[in-house]
């Protein structure tokens, strides 16, 4: 892996870069959608790169539970499993342990408004204190059970490292312990010094093997919402060999901000930075301009799947009444199949060769339409909706960068978020 800084932004952290890999380049900063099961729901992987994705993201728990790592590594890797070409993450499985764990059973996000009540942790120090939870935390690693079917497994930082291996993405993440930011200092600074262990542990096992030199390893920072714990945690995992760096945890709005700029003043400037989990407009623009490079988001494709829908000023849910009889796109203007479907040539191939064929209608897909596929429950209607979010945001992200280039960064986010409606 390579990274080259193309151009810097003035007066911030952010810049236009180029990441290099064995299986494509990707221009940063860049949005990278989510495949959790090798799979970005309701596309196929050429409808994904048609929309301008130049880089998934796996998920390590799930591929591991199903349909195995093991299988995947049989199967060529992730890349002819799932049959992308470009580059592709595999994250290293921590959030979803926390998940498992702490969160279980919570209605838990990676952004938690401030009004929100703290989420009640119980103690730690007995795995049968009754909480509900499916996964339990040890110095050494963590033990849990499977939510498909109940089985016990348990993962160290190595056994992580050995599952990315088989998995065999491009870039792929130290294993790290993900908590809430209304857990206590105490178990707060607790997990951080986990996560820093679990850090070495994962590059010292990962450069013991071969796939050091065709997968490159990220470091994550952790630390929740406190400043000291955040500097502690992006020095430490700054000052190990890593090929990047990943910045994990749950926010509070108001922190997110003051957390990424905090760490990425740290953290080195000629490697890459990934921010774990963000992926909303207003986040995309503060990101960048504090040195973020990826971002990952199950938003788009999951708000998709539930009739929400991504316009420059704001979302719409599409289901709702006010839309059966709107004939107008999703959003005027969009380059996207759903709302701009022009008349095209299509090749058939007859006795005489490839015979054209014209499919299509000019203007899209109406409003109206997606809303009748919602409510009729048409597989259709996840993948049109799917379609258009993860167009709008991948590209919103491409405009952001070309911003840079262009030297109007601060006026392209003005006049955008001066229009966008965030809630």
């Amino acid at each position: 892996m390579h990274f080259k800084i193309e151009k810097k932004l003035e007066n911030s952290l952010g810049r236009a870069g180029v990441l290099k890999t064995s299986h494509g380049e990707i221009h940063t900063p860049t949005f990278v959608p989510v495949a959790t099961k090798a799979s970005v729901k309701a596309l196929t992987p050429l409808q994904v790169a048609e929309l301008g994705a130049e880089v998934v993201l796996a998920n390590t728990y799930h591929l591991y539970l199903q349909p195995g790592d093991e299988l995947v590594a049989r199967a060529g890797g992730l890349h002819k499993f799932m049959n992308w070409e470009g580059p592709i993450i595999t994250d290293s499985g921590g959030f979803q342990v926390f998940s498992l764990g702490a969160a279980y059973g919570k209605d838990f996000s990676k952004v938690i408004r401030g009004t929100e009540p703290a989420i009640q942790i119980p103690e730690r120090s007995s795995a049968e204190d009754g909480a509900p939870r499916l996964a339990n935390i040890g110095n050494d690693g963590v033990s849990f059970r499977s939510h498909i079917d109940g089985t016990l497994h348990y993962i160290t930082p190595e056994k992580s490292m050995e599952i990315q291996h088989n998995l065999g993405a491009d870039i792929i993440f130290a294993f790290d312990e993900a908590t809430s930011p209304h857990e206590s200092y105490e178990y707060q600074n607790e997990a951080l010094s986990r996560t820093h262990a679990w850090a070495k542990r994962s590059l010292e096992y990962h450069q013991s093997k071969p796939n050091k030199d065709t997968q490159a390893l990220f470091g994550i920072v952790q630390g929740g919402l406190e400043k000291d714990s955040r500097k502690k945690s992006a020095e430490y995992i700054s000052s190990l060999p890593f090929d990047g760096f990943g910045i994990g945890g749950s926010y509070t709005k108001e922190h997110m901000e003051l957390t990424t700029r905090l760490v990425n003043e740290i953290l080195p400037e000629d490697k890459p930075r990934h921010l774990l989990g963000i992926g909303e407009p207003e986040d995309l623009f503060m990101g960048v301009e504090n040195g973020v490079d990826l971002f990952d988001c199950v938003a788009p494709t999951r708000n998709g799947r539930n009739g929400t829908l991504y316009t420059k000023n704001g979302k719409i849910n599409i289901t709702n009444a006010q839309y059966r009889g709107d004939f107008q796109p999703i959003e005027d203007g969009c380059g996207c199949y759903v709302c701009n479907n022009p008349s095209r040539d299509l090749p058939l191939s007859g006795e005489e060769g490839p015979v054209p064929l014209t499919r299509g209608t000019t203007g899209g897909f109406t409003r109206a339409y997606l809303c009748h596929l919602f409510h009729g429950k048409e597989m259709l209607a996840a993948t049109l909706a799917t379609t258009h979010n993860l167009y709008f945001i991948i590209n919103l992200v491409k405009k952001i960068r070309q911003s840079i280039l262009d030297d109007n960064f601060f006026e392209f986010k003005e006049e955008f978020l001066k229009n966008y409606n965030p809630k």
